[in-house]
């Protein structure tokens, strides 16, 4: 079932063990979408008038492309921090949610992975907090901050509207009632374009997904494709110029509707060769964890199969893979003026790579996994290592400019603004590999605002 009433939905079913029981949730919560809305007032500002206001927007990853890229920032040759304070305390080993600035840049919304989000002045005020129904997981996907509102999903599997000067809420969707099928979680950042916002969400049994659009003024979703197997993290995509909407799942699959249209154009299969999953709908082995970065026609994102992959936006072919032996989890950055790709892997290195060709330009050990989102600026590039170290290397040549020690693994996004670097870390847990030992939480994960030091 592909819940719509304002496109036309014209993707076709794919074949394979249990489309039968996935569609008949969605049957059952498309029809009463967004019944179970509560809280629901007007938003604060008129989306309408943001429309064409690319200073009222303020995305994960810094834009639809998901490039990672601030060009106008500069990090500081050295730096210090400046305060940090206590968010993530749940042992999820997914990425922890990347903080994002409002569009003025006077609160950084940071959320975290035991249900709580949190509005910071950048002087490190806590502005405001928001309790949600979010508790277990908490949140690992970051917000979406149009005007005066940020939306974020859960690991309830519900969409929250918050106000970003108070922490009120405006709206959310419950997936206990049946809003938005119903989904398992949502561990994606939305995008919003032209007055709408697209999210994708997870479902187990079967181990799937699907991404909706919604309005953002009321919650109500007005169209959705459910085609996709794997309980999908990436969040999506969408590069204007190419005309592409896309996001890769558990299954290995990156898949691509046209946009605006949102007629299915292609998808893409990573190499998976491990177990079937449900009844042989998919194979294990090419996870894609992390989100398709887009430039120039063509989409770059990694594989738990080791490859990192570039992608003709145009029909989903290949242009190249990039092999680093061990999973990749990571998201890319581009410069697009330098016309450089970064991206990071499990075996502990961050690599610079020709978009072209795929070919290596340099790689730097930065300690340990790097499963978070990269960052590229005007001369450096960040990235969040499992050593429990930030790391910040020269863009041309790979060198460590520095890196500052926190309390856990560093796997969200660094985010620079304004002279300031934001970004997230794990808790610390002991015992957390050990079956035969109580795992303990040692002490929270942060939040980070560093600044120069002078």
């Amino acid at each position: 079932m592909r819940f719509t009433n304002r496109r036309a939905a014209t993707g076709r079913d794919r074949d394979g063990a249990g489309d039968v029981s996935r569609r008949r949730l969605l049957g059952a919560g498309g029809a009463a979408a967004a019944t179970g809305l509560a809280g629901c007032v007007d938003l604060p500002s008129t989306l309408g008038d943001l429309v064409d206001d690319t200073d009222a927007v303020s995305l994960f990853q810094n834009g639809l492309r998901r490039l990672g890229y601030y060009p106008d920032e500069t990090v500081p040759e050295s730096v210090r921090v400046n305060w940090s304070a206590p968010i993530n305390a749940a042992d999820h080993t997914a990425a922890k949610s990347s903080p994002v600035p409002t569009p003025d840049g006077e609160t950084i919304v940071f959320a975290g992975d035991t249900g709580w989000v949190y509005g910071y002045a950048p002087s490190g005020e806590l502005q405001w907090t928001t309790k949600t129904d979010a508790t277990n997981k908490g949140f690992h996907g970051s917000a979406a901050i149009i005007g005066d509102t940020a939306f974020i999903g859960g690991y309830d599997g519900d969409l929250y509207a918050l106000d970003t000067e108070s922490g009120d809420l405006v709206w959310r969707t419950r997936s206990e009632d049946g809003d938005l099928g119903g989904p398992l979680a949502i561990g994606s950042s939305p995008a919003y374009h032209d007055g709408s916002l697209y999210v994708v969400s997870e479902y187990a049994p079967p181990s799937s997904g699907a991404i909706w659009e919604i309005d953002p003024d009321t919650g109500e979703p007005t169209w959705s494709d459910d085609r996709v197997w794997g309980q999908a993290h990436p969040s999506p995509t969408i590069d204007l110029e190419a005309g592409r909407l896309l996001f890769g799942s558990n299954d290995g699959v990156v898949y691509c509707w046209e946009y605006p249209s949102l007629e299915f154009a292609w998808s893409f299969q990573a190499d998976a060769d491990g177990e079937k999953q449900e009844g042989g709908a998919f194979r294990k082995g090419a996870q894609i964890k992390g989100t398709v970065a887009a430039h120039d026609g063509y989409g770059y994102v990694g594989s738990w199969d080791g490859n990192s992959y570039c992608l003709d936006l145009e029909d989903g072919s290949e242009e190249w893979a990039f092999e680093t032996g061990e999973v990749i989890m990571s998201n890319p950055a581009v410069d697009v003026d330098a016309d450089v790709v970064y991206m990071g892997s499990d075996d502990g290195s961050v690599y610079a790579l020709d978009p072209d060709s795929g070919d290596e330009l340099w790689s730097t050990d930065v300690g340990g996994r790097v499963i978070g989102a990269l960052t590229v600026t005007a001369e450096t590039v960040l990235a969040g290592s499992y050593d429990s170290h930030l790391y910040a290397l020269d863009k041309e040549t790979g060198d460590r400019r520095w890196r500052v020690r926190n309390r856990g693994r560093v796997t969200s996004a660094a985010v620079p603004v304004d002279g300031r670097i934001y970004y997230a870390e794990r808790a610390v847990f002991s015992n957390y590999y050990d079956d035969d030992a109580e795992t303990t939480l040692e002490e929270p994960g942060h939040a980070y605002c560093l600044v120069g030091d002078e």
